[in-house]
């Protein structure tokens, strides 16, 4: 891929460097502060998405949670649908789905997934980052209150927002737990004796820690150095991928704006202002025919990674659009068309041809489109009762009156409904009967039922060690489940 990863950030980036005791000091960021259009489009979703993920475990349908991760009991809901362990090739097939759909967003365009659904980058810049700014200002009040001593205004301000940080964090980590164990779960270990429920206690800090500990201080370098997706994303991007990028045919050599340049059509006020107030660097102005990006570095100043778009396409790009809101600014304030940081194909900057699919692109969204088929099929196909049979561990067969011989068995039914389900037991083999140890009568909803039950053939009938049978599961006269099991027995 024609790329450039890691590039070398300007000189005059934002940045607060934090020493360490092994001397390799971590670059602080200040993204400023832009709004544009895909700012707003962005908020937008973020709140449609943050209103999803609280209000998900406490949603449900016919009785149900509208998702559940319940680790622990092995039960999971997607959309009030309850998969067990026996379903979980279709949780195995569903994540096979999902993989290939970000790989195929990825290969079309980008890192979409980062800038727009990512919890991190939503829960990072739309909520704690416009915390941290509602408090303590925008890029240069953040670095001046850093850089400033402990005084009393400080010391507030710093308290009042990671107060806030640790308040959200805890909220966060409320919300993650009432996904595993169940908002009813939840809801006792806040309202009943904290004695009783210690362990609960003990991961909601714990859980509370990491996010706070992730959105207070490691930030962005969960983007640029933990998360392995970054990585795949040089793998997976080609020429024809549309990601945010520069147009350095449009836009280089870059230079400062000549005052009264022709077909500027800007006054002398504007220019001032545009390079006195986002770029305060010398007053050599250079020709603007050298290009459109009068070099003005707001696109690496409201990075919220500090790179430089301009110079290729970055593995700690996580497609923000921000930098297109800023240069998009510049440029309407300079006259001139705005997109000259866009999303766009490297072919299509170099070429100015428009996007097209690519055979790769049509191979992705058919085996997509293929996995999706499956799985449909499986999910529809579903059985509603699933049954497992087992001989009981460690028995042989028994000799019972009347020449009868036994074996032993254990029963575990599923019941992957919302109501309760009536269940007899049938052998399909002659002169077979069976007798109930445990007796199952009923399968409650959504719950697991064991039980025992012998299986007895008469011994004249036995005519190998290994006899197989099918056990079948009956509800309301309607065969649900038909299971296959041997049953040992003397040879005659």
């Amino acid at each position: 891929m024609n790329s450039q990863l890691n590039a070398q950030a300007p000189a005059n980036r934002p940045i607060r460097q934090l020493e360490s005791k092994s001397g390799v000091g971590r670059q602080w960021l200040y993204p400023k502060v832009v709004k544009g259009r895909y700012y707003r489009w962005r908020t937008v979703v973020a709140w449609v998405l943050l209103a999803m993920l609280f209000a998900g475990p406490f949603l449900t349908i016919d009785g149900q949670p509208l998702f559940l991760f319940n680790v622990l009991e092995r039960k999971f809901n997607f959309f009030g649908v309850t998969f067990w362990p026996q379903d979980f090739y279709l949780v195995a097939i569903g994540a096979l789905v999902l993989i290939i759909f970000i790989v195929l967003f990825t290969v079309i365009y980008g890192r979409v997934f980062c800038g727009w659904i990512c919890p991190q980058t939503i829960f990072l810049e739309m909520v704690f980052r416009r915390i941290e700014i509602w408090i303590e200002g925008d890029s240069n009040a953040r670095k001046r209150l850093d850089a400033a001593p402990w005084t009393t205004e400080k010391i507030l301000k710093k308290t009042a927002k990671h107060t806030l940080f640790f308040l959200i964090s805890f909220a966060i980590s409320n919300t993650f737990l009432a996904y595993i164990i169940g908002k009813d779960a939840l809801l006792e270990i806040m309202t009943d004796n904290p004695a009783n429920h210690l362990g609960g206690l003990a991961a909601i800090l714990v859980f509370t820690g990491l996010f706070y500990g992730v959105f207070a201080y490691v930030r962005e370098v969960v983007c640029t150095a933990i998360c392995p997706y970054g990585r795949l994303q040089s793998v997976l991007l080609d020429k024809q991928s549309v990601v945010v990028t520069y147009d350095d045919v449009r836009g280089e050599p870059r230079g400062k704006i000549e005052r009264g340049a022709k077909g500027v059509g800007l006054r002398d006020k504007d220019v001032s202002e545009i390079i006195n107030a986002v770029s305060p660097l010398s007053s050599a102005l250079t020709p603007l025919s050298k290009g459109d990006c009068i070099d003005c570095k707001l696109c690496v100043q409201v990075c919220p990674t500090g790179i430089d778009i301009r110079n290729g396409i970055h593995m700690e790009c996580v497609n923000c659009t921000l930098c297109i809101d800023a240069c998009d600014d510049v440029m309407d304030k300079i006259s001139r068309p705005r997109g000259l940081i866009r999303y766009d194909s490297l072919e299509g900057i170099q070429t100015r041809r428009p996007w097209r699919l690519t055979p790769r692109m049509i191979g992705y969204s058919l085996v997509l489109l293929l996995l999706m088929g499956v799985w449909a099929f499986l999910l529809v196909n579903r059985s509603d009762l699933d049954t497992t049979i087992l001989r009981a561990p460690g028995q042989l067969y028994q000799r019972e009156t009347g020449g009868m011989v036994s074996n032993l068995y254990l029963v575990e039914l599923v019941n992957k409904t919302h109501q309760d389900k009536p269940v007899t037991f049938r052998v399909s083999y002659s002169g077979a009967t069976l007798r109930m140890v445990q007796p199952i009568t009923r399968v409650p909803a959504d719950e697991l039922t064991k039980g025992m039950f012998f299986i007895l053939l008469p011994e004249k009938s036995i005519q190998q060690s290994s006899t197989k049978l099918t056990v079948e599961v009956i509800s309301d006269g309607a065969v649900l489940d038909e299971v296959k099991t041997t049953f040992l027995g003397p040879v005659n």
